[in-house]
């Protein structure tokens, strides 16, 4: 690599590391290997310390629930659709009002599946989300969420045990259990909400889902092996033999 492509690419991590201020060299080295780059991660790693880039401190690791008798409980997933996850993250917009957030995510494939953003969410919402997802991609074997005061509603248990599906729920003060759904809500608030202002609800809702389609698509996911959930597909159009439906150059 002559020096030429070696500031080239030490613009292209300094760029990459000023957009996504809380990735690593190795996500970083993912993202480059997406964008064209073949170089490896020990070359990123240099240039990134030597160009004074922080990495960001490891999350804190959480246990498992442990019961009396020395049962663990942990229901792991095996196969997209096997298990989803859904819980509550709070924000505000500038004005200080309050909004709630709703996300599913698919443990196996650490996609996200959706954000529901309003004000307000209760059991109708729950059920509203998790309808539209279950005609667009079939029911899954379990729904994993929290027992907290939101999920008491017999209405979301019953109505999710009536479509196929059947519920998980956590036992109370023992989040590690929803590891998947917490790992995603601190990366939501980590990577986005702790460095956006939302002048608006509906401005939320945009930004949000943007971040959202880039997690899926772009982001590289350690768990994955550095590759997105959910990568876009890019499908070339279908070639033909015929010269006048062939496209023309102006």
């Amino acid at each position: 690599m002559g020096r030429a492509d070696e500031a080239a690419l030490t613009a292209d991590i300094v760029e990459l590391a000023t957009r996504y201020g809380r990735y690593g060299y190795r996500r970083i080295t993912a993202l480059l290997h997406a964008a064209g780059w073949a170089v490896n991660v020990k070359r990123v790693e240099r240039i990134w310390r030597r160009e004074g880039l922080k990495v960001p401190h490891k999350q804190p690791k959480k246990g498992r629930l442990w019961l009396n008798d020395g049962s663990c409980v942990r229901l792991r997933p095996e196969y997209p659709n096997h298990v989803w996850s859904y819980d509550f993250v709070e924000d505000r917009t500038h004005n200080g009002r309050k909004f709630r957030m709703l996300n599913v995510i698919d443990e196996y494939t650490r996609e996200c599946l959706a954000i529901r953003i309003d004000r307000r969410l209760n059991s109708t919402a729950v059920i509203d989300v998790l309808t539209d997802l279950f005609v667009l991609r079939g029911v899954p074997g379990h729904v994993r969420s929290d027992n907290g005061p939101e999920f008491i509603a017999t209405a979301v248990r019953d109505w999710i045990a009536a479509v196929g599906a059947r519920t998980a729920f956590i036992e109370p003060g023992s989040p590690w259990e929803n590891g998947y759904c917490e790992s995603f809500n601190s990366k939501l608030r980590d990577e986005l909400l702790d460095g956006e202002i939302f002048y608006s609800l509906a401005e939320a809702r945009i930004v949000i889902e943007s971040w959202r389609q880039h997690y899926n698509t772009e982001r590289p996911h350690s768990s994955l092996g550095y590759k997105p959930p959910a990568p876009a597909v890019i499908v070339p159009p279908p070639a033909t033999s015929n010269p006048a439906l062939r496209p023309t150059m102006h």
